[in-house]
């Protein structure tokens, strides 16, 4: 079985149109509810820059309240891995050997710990950050970018992956 890791920077595109929003909309409109994992973190990123966006005018404010609302419902239907001791380890030791950043390194360290916690599935990391799409694939995991991915290619994708499992 695959599931999807939908790193913040991925994440983010579902509530505020940029470039990758349509690829990863199709993607997870391939992928059922269970078979998509977050940091439990990311909703409070995701939050962050909205609000943020929201301050400095790039967002309205009915448009803020809007991708709000739509940022509680989506979370509340995707899989949450934990910080817990084990998630930050691994960030630790991502730390010692990569050159991520704390919050990166929170990221994917909770999508290996995700893989851990479910063995026999396979995790394929979901993020717009080059940097980290690379520590990823170092680290073993297969990859998305849907900035970089049309919206047919993801969706293509991630339809032979459900076929697997």
């Amino acid at each position: 079985m695959n599931s999807y890791f939908i790193e913040t920077t991925a994440f983010a595109k579902l509530f505020v149109q940029e470039p990758g929003t349509d690829a990863l909309i199709r993607l997870l409109e391939a992928v059922e509810d269970h078979r998509k994992l977050i940091s439990s973190a990311s909703p409070l990123e995701v939050y962050a820059s909205i609000r943020q966006r929201e301050r400095a005018g790039d967002l309205a404010p009915d448009d803020a309240t809007s991708a709000l609302g739509s940022l509680r419902q989506e979370s509340a239907r995707m899989v949450q891995q934990p910080l817990n001791p084990a998630v930050l380890e691994i960030a630790r030791q991502l730390l010692d050997r990569t050159t991520l950043r704390w919050p990166a390194a929170v990221q994917l360290g909770s999508a290996l710990a995700a893989g851990d916690m479910f063995p026999g599935t396979s995790i394929t990391f979901v993020s717009a950050s080059p940097s980290l799409l690379e520590a990823a694939k170092k680290e073993g995991l297969e990859t998305i970018d849907p900035t970089t991915q049309a919206p047919a290619e993801a969706k293509e994708q991630a339809e032979p992956l459900a076929e697997r499992a």
